[in-house]
């Protein structure tokens, strides 16, 4: 599908999400078959731009495009300002975060809080897409179903967006008071396809292949968006692809695969992070890679003791290679964490 002038190589997309989508972790699932991937939120205070944290979620270097990148905020000349900061800085689609449900957030009348004010959440989208014209780069946005189940508001506020010049919506089939909590609904989500000719993607509970298509099917959605699915199974990405094309399931990933790919994680995450906040950092992406599989539990409280690269990389392989030793293959994980686990998010400042 396409995005303004870029192509996207399918129609499954890694989700923003703070604390997780860095650079390495977006990589690492383009390569494993996502098709396009956005970044964490960038605050829209400019006083914040050069902190390490702003400057870390905005490095790209050598990230397949296109670029995309979320910015979130409250005031819409601030927020077109940090757009064009952003292009500057190598965005080749600007993302408005309208979704995020976070109270630290939402507190600040940021992310999903916006759908609360439709005039304002309309003035953002269109300070935001005028600062993006000029560049050629288009505007896309998330959102949530509503704010509540009494003010399920997506509908009339897509039609909204794709008036002001979005060209892309995401819609998470939850309400901000739902948080991450119960079921994403589909409904809305197919309600706001029908209402606009711009491309829409579904979000939410997407965690199988089987998942994929069946919302595909029901919402008519153009693509679909996977989030925490992905956290520790970055390659659910290429089981989707297969199932869709296939209509059959990929073999579990061979153990050695999995433990190159988290070392090859982990290396890529120290570059970004250094060593100090890099190990601290990769300790959740660890546990999520070995949630629900044999000696998971004292295998993290390990981690959580362990303070230099080198030795957690070792433990890491050390692992891996005692799995392998009981199989080639990954296992299924048992009782790993469901629909009401809460989304890694860090502060927007």
């Amino acid at each position: 599908m396409n995005i303004g002038p870029h192509a996207t190589a399918n129609n499954l997309f890694a989700a923003p999400m703070a604390g997780v989508t860095d650079r390495p972790f977006r990589m690492l699932c383009r390569a494993l078959g996502a098709g396009y991937a956005v970044s964490e939120m960038v605050t829209s205070r400019k006083d914040l731009w050069a902190s390490l944290k702003t400057s870390r979620r905005a490095n790209h270097d050598g990230e397949p495009g296109p670029i995309a990148v979320q910015i979130a905020g409250t005031d819409a000349p601030m927020m077109a300002e940090a757009a064009a900061y952003n292009i500057e800085r190598g965005a080749q689609i600007i993302d408005i975060n309208m979704g995020c449900p976070a109270k630290k957030v939402c507190n600040k009348w940021a992310g999903s809080a916006l759908m609360q004010d439709e005039p304002l959440a309309v003035a953002i989208a269109s300070a935001v897409v005028e600062a993006c014209a000029p560049h050629g780069v288009p505007v896309t946005l998330k959102m949530r179903t509503g704010w509540s189940h009494e003010h399920r508001n997506a509908v009339r506020l897509a039609r909204a967006f794709e008036a002001a010049g979005v060209q892309m919506l995401t819609v998470h089939g939850r309400t901000r008071e739902q948080g991450y909590k119960g079921f994403a609904e589909y409904d809305t989500i197919a309600a706001v396809k029908d209402a606009v000719r711009i491309p829409v993607v579904a979000n939410g509970d997407i965690d199988s292949p089987e998942k994929a298509r069946d919302v595909l099917a029901y919402t008519k959605a153009d693509a679909v968006m996977v989030g925490r699915a992905a956290q520790g199974r970055p390659w659910i990405f290429r089981e989707i692809a297969h199932f869709l094309a296939t209509g059959t399931h990929l073999a579990p990933p061979l153990v050695v695969e999995v433990k190159r790919l988290l070392l090859d994680h982990l290396k890529d995450h120290y570059g970004l992070y250094g060593e100090f906040t890099g190990v601290r950092s990769a300790r959740k992406h660890i546990g999520w890679y070995v949630r629900g599989l044999p000696g998971a539990e004292g295998f993290r409280a390990q981690m959580n003791r362990i303070e230099d690269c080198a030795a957690q990389l070792a433990a890491v392989a050390g692992y891996f290679d005692a799995l392998a030793a009981s199989g080639d293959r990954m296992p299924q994980p048992q009782g790993a964490a469901g629909d009401n686990e809460e989304e890694a998010v860090e502060t927007i400042e």
